[in-house]
This record gives C-alpha cells, sequence and structure tokens, in this order.
C-alpha cells in the first residue's frame, strides 16, 4: 500500500483469491495523525479514530455520547431479502449548501439504489422510519454533517460541487439470533461520491472485519473498527467496502453504526424521477 493503515487491528495486503484469508501483515502504524483530505485523494479512502473524527468536526467525547442513546430504538429493517431479522435501522436525507455551511432535512424519501450497486437490494424503493427530529435538533449531529461535507469537497479539490445530497442511515446489527450480517450484499459501491461509516458501539460481538478493495487493482485493506466514533471514510467511485458478520461474544450482542454518503447530482432515484429538491 501506499501508506500504512490504523490501529484498531488493521492489517494490509495484496489480495488476490488464494491469500485473501491466508496471508496477513503486521498491525501497521496508526492513522489518526494523518491529513484524511491527502489519503482520499491518493488511494482513495482514509481511516480515522474517534479523537482525529471529533476534532475534524468540531465536537466534543460528550457530544458524541449524548448522540448514542439515539441507536437503542431503530425499528426493524422489514426490506431484508434474506429475512434475516438481525438489522434496525433509520434514514433520512439532507441537502447541504457548501457556500454557507447550511444543513437542510428534507422531506421523507424512500432510498433507492440500481442493481448495479445493489444486487440483492437495489431496484426497489425502501421506506424505513425517518430519523428522529431530536437529532436535528442536536448541534453535534449538524456539525458532522457539515464538516465532513466540507472534507469531502476538499478531498474533490477542482471538481468540489456547490451542494451535497446526503443519506443519514443509523443502523444496529444484532446477534439474537446467533449471527448478523452488517453488508448481506457483500462488497459493493454504494453509487454515490463519498461515503462514512461511523462505528457508534460494539457491545459483545466478534467478528465484523471491514474489507476495502481497489475498484482497479487487485489491492486491498481488512481492518476490524472497535473504537466507539472512529471511521471509514470512502471515495465511492475508486473503491469498493464490505464488512463480515458478526456473532455473539458469549451472549446476544451488537453493532451500531452511522453511514453517510454524499452525492452531488441528487439523491438516487429511479430512471424519470427527480432526483434532487
Amino acid at each position: 500500500m501506499a501508506a500504512p493503515l490504523t490501529g484498531r487491528r488493521c492489517y494490509c495486503e495484496s489480495m488476490s483469491a488464494d491469500t485473501l484469508e491466508r496471508e496477513l501483515f503486521a498491525p501497521a502504524l496508526s492513522l489518526d495523525d494523518a491529513d484524511p483530505v491527502a489519503a482520499l485523494r491518493t488511494r482513495g479512502f482514509a481511516l480515522i479514530g474517534a479523537d482525529q473524527l471529533r476534532a475534524a468536526c468540531g465536537m466534543t467525547a460528550d457530544d458524541t455520547q449524548r448522540l448514542e442513546p439515539n441507536w437503542s430504538d431503530l425499528p426493524p429493517d422489514t426490506h431484508l431479502r434474506d429475512r434475516g431479522g438481525y438489522r434496525y435501522r433509520r434514514h433520512a436525507s439532507y441537502m447541504l449548501d457548501l457556500a454557507d455551511g447550511t444543513v437542510t432535512r428534507m422531506p421523507h424519501r424512500a432510498h433507492w439504489q440500481p442493481t448495479t450497486y445493489n444486487a440483492l437490494h437495489g431496484g426497489i424503493e425502501r421506506w424505513f422510519e425517518p430519523v428522529e427530529p431530536g437529532l436535528d435538533g442536536d448541534p453535534a449531529w449538524g456539525a458532522m454533517l457539515r464538516h465532513l461535507g466540507l472534507l469531502f469537497a476538499e478531498a474533490a479539490a477542482h471538481d468540489a460541487p456547490d451542494l451535497w445530497f446526503i443519506e443519514a442511515h443509523q443502523f444496529r446489527i444484532d446477534t439474537a439470533n446467533g449471527i448478523g450480517r452488517p453488508t448481506p450484499e457483500g462488497a459493493h459501491r454504494d453509487g454515490v461520491d463519498y461515503v462514512a461509516v461511523i462505528l457508534v458501539h460494539r457491545e459483545h460481538v466478534r467478528g465484523g472485519e471491514t474489507r476495502v478493495f481497489q475498484v482497479d487493482s487487485p489491492l486491498g485493506v481488512r481492518f476490524t473498527l472497535i473504537e466507539p466514533w472512529s471511521a471509514l471514510l470512502m471515495d465511492d467511485a475508486r473503491v469498493v467496502h464490505e464488512t463480515t458478520p458478526i456473532q455473539p461474544a458469549g451472549r446476544n450482542g451488537w453493532r451500531d453504526t452511522l453511514v453517510l454518503t454524499f452525492r452531488r447530482s441528487g439523491f438516487q432515484a429511479p430512471a424519470g424521477e427527480q432526483h434532487s429538491e
């Protein structure tokens, strides 16, 4: 790899079919002090620790701790085609004006992806329960959307848009039935410009290894996000990603994440429908 990746059990390797599971390198150096914008530009992804995320978004440890209870009452995801009962989620859409930093909650809409990006759940309108209004009133929530949008705009450099169309997904994957699948669709792209996958909390689980592959080469990385509020940032055009299933570690556990997607040309929608607001 062009640069080392981090702590929290991160391993780098050249991923071919016969070495993916067999070869593991020693843990690399932490990226907490690295420049995520430079990492996004050079290799298409960045891995940052909680302190770096909070510093980048103008948040404190108290802010992130205050946000965590919002994952305790997520309703079931009723669209899982594998009939699993392990995923709970809420969804909301926002528009960020990069000129003045204004974040606007948009009318609730279905989440939609084409089958080219999500072979399992693509091509259908998936209506999820909305993100609770109280989150919009929390200054830390708005700051996170705004500052990550500004960071991604900086990574885009001369191609930065005027607006970001943001979708926010709160996920809880639990192991009540023995196994939970964070990405049942497998390795995928999201059909957007940039993606932030933020670990909110893990409790009594093992597994959940995240894998990021270069779209145009066999190079990739594998790591497990352990630290709450550590994050993976990705250029969606250049990498694909997946997270392996989780299993209970002694008793039922769960893994909470926040996934934020940033798209320049409006929200994804079926052909012929209005994409932007």
